[in-house]
């Protein structure tokens, strides 16, 4: 397409073995229809036109995936055992460690920093024979849902470069959405891993706290007890599979549940039986028009499933993000960079200086106090699900704003507050640790995607996938692209 029309956009296929799903790649390598090293050329090129249109790229790792890829390829021919991954591409977010490549995550004062060793998520990857393509874009330490920050600038939305990609896993989405390979790495304390996919139009899951470790390292250490690693994928199908490499429990991380790693069936079968909670607005958040539409057809999609749906939502507190998350949140930003200097600090954006401050003045009465209320906040998402299965919810109460921005500061005439308030459904998910995963939902009047969020108990990420599995069955989002960036 010629034009830029998001809407033609939408109606285009993209071409390329990029574009492809892990599941097809893996097919076409049995098949013997291509190598990796074509798959891998394919996605630098790529990278590269989405790079220079959206910033997507920190640390580009292409000589690296080359010679993975050159390794695969004998050894495809050659008919030797792969890994379950093997020659599908990955890129990782700024703020997982690869070692011996940079982690910036986003601050010039990491502009030094090389991790040696690779996080427990990078290590399961290598094992399966996943091929590292580059690390991808952030805020500065996760703090806001943007991608932009002082070290790489603005990332930009594939679907309108005006926009932003959300964050703060916004050059994983981005990058994803744009046909730059099918799998990418993030990380979510307050909705990183969600937004950015609900902006771009891509899945993305968020796994119970804990069921897949962070150790040896997260740069830096920051919302220490919000925080999950996940995977962003085109397809659930992907997601499911990489989720069942990369869960299981590392001693090395005390937040790592003692679970088992085990496969995730990602299978497109009816929701009979299945008792769904919807709540559009949790009862007291705004949420523009657009948004509300999507939610109500996507409901209906559910209900023609198969599942039975009854508007209901968790009893939270209205003033769960000033009482609640900032105490929690911002404290443990603040705990991150205790050791910096002021001078040190100088480079960091203003607003994450303002989050820092925020967090210092915070009690260590204040922080506990936070923690009862979270425990409320718990209760209030088990008590939902003593009467029901699932809940959803829009993911994101906006579509994408303007790039290089902090946020909306009103909804439809509403204030909210810029900084979280326009994603008020998915850092309550986080407080609770429950999972939680976006799939797209439909478009607004600009042709920017919108998200609906699937959340299930503790640990029933299966729950996840077969409600996911059967929303892509009936809507189908794969074919859709954003223009193409050659």
């Amino acid at each position: 397409m010629t034009d830029g029309s998001p809407v033609a956009a939408r109606l285009s296929a993209s071409a390329g073995l990029g574009t492809l799903s892990a599941v097809d790649l893996i097919d076409g390598y049995r098949r013997k229809a291509f190598t990796p090293r074509d798959v891998v050329d394919d996605v630098i090129t790529a990278l590269e036109a989405t790079d220079a249109a959206c910033n997507v790229v920190v640390t580009p790792m292409y000589q690296q995936a080359r010679a993975e890829a050159d390794r695969l390829s004998k050894a495809m021919q050659a008919g030797e055992a792969c890994g379950p991954l093997a020659g599908v591409p990955v890129t990782i977010k700024d703020l997982v460690y690869v070692a011996g490549v940079p982690a910036y995550a986003g601050s010039p004062m990491n502009k030094a920093f090389v991790p040696q060793a690779d996080a427990a998520v990078v290590e399961a990857l290598k094992t399966a024979g996943a091929i590292l393509t580059c690390k991808t874009t952030t805020c500065e330490s996760g703090y806001k849902l943007t991608a932009d920050s002082p070290v790489s600038g603005i990332t930009r939305n594939p679907w309108n470069t005006v926009r932003t990609s959300g964050g703060s896993s916004g050059g994983a989405a981005a990058a994803v959405a744009a046909g730059c390979g099918p799998i990418a790495i993030g990380t979510d304390g307050v909705g990183s891993i969600r937004v950015p996919s609900s902006f771009c139009g891509v899945f993305g899951l968020k796994p119970t706290f804990g069921l897949v470790p962070r150790s040896p390292g997260f740069s830096p250490p920051s919302w220490a007890s919000l925080a999950h690693t996940g995977p962003i994928t085109r397809t659930v199908a992907d997601a499911a599979l990489v989720l069942g490499l990369i869960a299981g429990f590392d001693p090395r991380d005390a937040a790592s549940l003692p679970v088992p790693s085990r496969r995730f069936d990602a299978d497109a079968a009816p929701l009979d039986g299945l008792l769904i909670a919807a709540s559009v607005d949790f009862g007291y958040a705004a949420v523009s028009a657009e948004v509300r539409a999507a939610f109500t057809e996507a409901v209906r999609v559910l209900e023609a499933c198969g599942a039975a749906v009854r508007r209901d939502g968790p009893a939270l507190d209205p003033g769960i993000l000033d009482h609640t998350l900032k105490p929690i949140a911002f404290t443990e930003q603040a705990a991150a960079v205790a050791a910096r200097s002021a001078d040190e600090l100088a480079s960091s954006e203003a607003e994450y200086r303002a989050v820092v401050d925020l967090g210092r003045s915070y009690s260590g009465t204040d922080y506990i106090e936070a923690g009862y209320r979270r425990g409320q906040a718990r209760s209030a998402f088990q008590k939902l699900f003593e009467r029901v299965d699932v809940l959803v919810t829009p993911t994101v109460a906006v579509t994408a704003f303007e790039a290089g921005t902090l946020g909306v500061g009103s909804i439809d005439g509403t204030e909210v507050d810029p900084h979280l308030g326009w994603s008020p459904f998915t850092w309550p998910i986080n407080l609770a640790g429950l999972p939680a995963a976006t799939v797209p939902c439909g478009f607004d009047r600009d042709g920017l995607p919108i998200g609906l969020q699937i959340v299930a108990p503790w640990l029933d990420e299966p729950a996840i996938f077969r409600v996911a599995a059967a929303f892509e069955r009936a809507r189908p989002w794969a074919s859709m692209w954003p223009p193409r960036r050659a």
